[in-house]
């Protein structure tokens, strides 16, 4: 029973750390391409999020499951490999499907293969744990990493073009901010939610150091 709770606790510990103590974009500082250049619209920054999250949770399903019969010497090579694989997936399923949102992401998908935080979480984490620490782990760290093109795109959406997911906020008063919706933007955005995340980590700390003094 203990080690059953014990196994539970230790999955939850390892999606939950994706999501906020080790997020992908606003602590790692990792897929910085697609979170500046496809978070113009709340849609794009949705399906980017759902294709790294198929992409990076079915590789490190393939790299966990077969980590003991990859050479070393060719790790990486083979990591990429299979990443390339599902990412190719991910982008004929795209134009099969969202043939407007594939054109709107365009090659972006493709780069997808080399986004730093799904060989980093192959190379860290699949290739040395077994399959149900390493989806937890996939599914912790890419639900943060759409979670973060979310906190971006969704501000810059409303206030670029007035709507959210294509549906129109505001009356025709409305000015919009043609800024947000520009590379400028997405710079602005990231900067000032990086800020707001580094001052609640740091607050964060502070309150456990102040609580440790006290215990």
């Amino acid at each position: 029973m203990n080690k059953l709770v014990e196994y539970k606790n230790q999955n939850a510990q390892e999606f939950l750390k994706g999501l906020w103590d080790e997020n992908p974009v606003f602590v790692a500082v990792l897929g910085m391409c697609p979170a500046l250049a496809v978070t113009n619209t709340a849609i794009n920054s949705l399906a980017m999020g759902l294709a790294t999250t198929f992409v990076l949770l079915c590789s490190s399903i393939l790299v966990s499951t077969f980590k003991s019969i990859i050479p070393k010497q060719v790790r990486i090579t083979a990591y990429i490999i299979i990443i390339a694989t599902f990412v190719t997936v991910v982008d004929f399923a795209l134009a099969a499907f969202t043939p407007a949102i594939h054109k709107e992401l365009g090659a972006f998908i493709a780069l997808i293969v080399v986004n730093c935080l799904i060989l980093g979480r192959q190379e860290a984490f699949a290739s040395k744990n077994p399959v149900g620490l390493s989806i937890m782990d996939a599914l912790g760290m890419s639900a943060g990493f759409t979670f973060a093109m979310l906190c971006i795109g969704i501000p810059r959406e409303v206030l670029g073009s007035g709507s959210l997911f294509n549906i129109q906020l505001f009356g025709d008063s409305f000015e919009p901010w043609v800024v947000m919706i520009l590379p400028p933007g997405g710079f602005f955005m990231l900067g000032f939610l990086l800020l707001g995340f580094n001052w609640y980590s740091q607050k964060k700390k502070e309150r456990a150091l102040i609580k440790q003094k006290l215990n």
